[in-house]
């Protein structure tokens, strides 16, 4: 087997171990949700044994009950502890760092058969945006947990990456004169590394929007606001200043992808700006989080308008690598599809 072919081997081997890190995070969920449901169920008792211990005649049996504890859900462990284990989302989360690590070595091995960075056509950018979407998301998780989110990232890297190796493949050709630039290097990781923070902005503005949907319903006397492990994740307010904060992140790495491009359009083509179809798009992307960083910071924009502008921008770089790519034509589209 040359480099190429165990390339794939690797990245086969990544999607299946992904698919297994998304069946583990998608046990998870169902796991707060059960804990969701224990906490609810503790809470009615709760306040059904003070409203029983308040009707009694006799003081002493009131007062006892409205001073007992609520029960605590199960931990999952058989210990005492109040605090709820989310064992599946570690196991997920395990998972995601072995796939990583094949992902890796499949990003590396294509590298090595290339003689070249791996990341000049769709399925080689593919390769490296998916990468840098699980490794965003494992090293964010040292700082917050967001394990919650396992389920959405890595079934979303799962339809990419396996989309890419499934329709995208190519065998490995020489680069193109343009193409042949240092720029080739920084432009496009850096436009991977913006793109892997909007993913993460993303799917915590979908978590936003389901998060306030439940918080509303709540608030307007529903017993049940949703999705019983909504209750199990931080607050709307929280999500969205994580959504905002991963945004920006990305949006000056995209300033940068910008700024980059058109050095390297003068480089290769005697122009800075020429309106090609890719560079029209990208710009859109940046004028669309550009919008919403500024509303959100200035205009008061927050709430659901705001995870609908991250959603939309995030819609528009998926958009602008794959249909783009694919059905217009222009000096930038590079997808190595015949």
């Amino acid at each position: 087997m040359n480099f190429d072919s165990l390339s794939i081997l690797m990245i086969w081997t990544a999607i299946a171990i992904y698919a297994l890190a998304f069946i583990a995070y998608a046990l998870d969920l169902g796991r707060r949700s059960q804990v969701a449901a224990d906490t609810r169920f503790a809470e009615v008792t709760a306040r059904e044994l003070v409203a029983v211990g308040a009707a009694t005649e006799t003081g002493g049996a009131a007062a006892s009950l409205s001073a007992a504890p609520a029960p605590a859900p199960s931990s999952g462990s058989g210990g005492a502890s109040s605090t709820p284990r989310f064992v599946m989302a570690r196991i997920g989360t395990a998972l995601a760092t072995l796939g990583f690590l094949f992902h890796l070595a499949g990003e590396v091995l294509r590298g090595i058969a290339a003689g070249r960075v791996p990341w000049s056509n769709m399925y080689e950018f593919a390769m490296t945006g998916t990468l840098l979407i699980v490794a965003v998301y494992l090293v964010v998780n040292i700082r917050f947990d967001l394990k919650f989110l396992g389920t959405f990232i890595l079934g979303l890297v799962v339809v990419l990456l396996g989309g890419a190796a499934t329709g995208f493949y190519v065998q490995v050709v020489p680069l193109s004169d343009p193409l042949k630039s240092v720029w080739l290097v920084i432009h496009v990781f850096v436009a991977s590394l913006g793109t892997a923070f909007f993913a993460l902005a993303f799917a915590l503005s979908v978590f936003q929007l389901l998060q306030a949907r439940r918080e509303a319903r709540i608030a307007a006397g529903a017993v049940k606001g949703g999705p019983r492990f909504l209750a199990t994740l931080p607050g709307s307010e929280r999500l969205e200043g994580l959504a905002y904060r991963f945004a920006t992140i990305g949006f000056i790495f995209w300033t940068f992808t910008l700024i980059a491009g058109a050095i390297w359009a003068n480089d290769a083509w005697g122009r800075y700006w020429g309106f090609d179809t890719k560079e029209t798009w990208t710009f859109i992307i940046w004028v669309l989080y550009a919008g919403y960083i500024h509303a959100r910071a200035t205009r008061g924009w927050r709430g659901s308008r705001s995870a609908w502008l991250s959603i939309v921008g995030f819609a528009a770089v998926l958009f602008n690598f794959t249909i783009v790519n694919m059905f217009f034509k222009g000096l930038h589209v590079y997808s190595g599809l015949s």
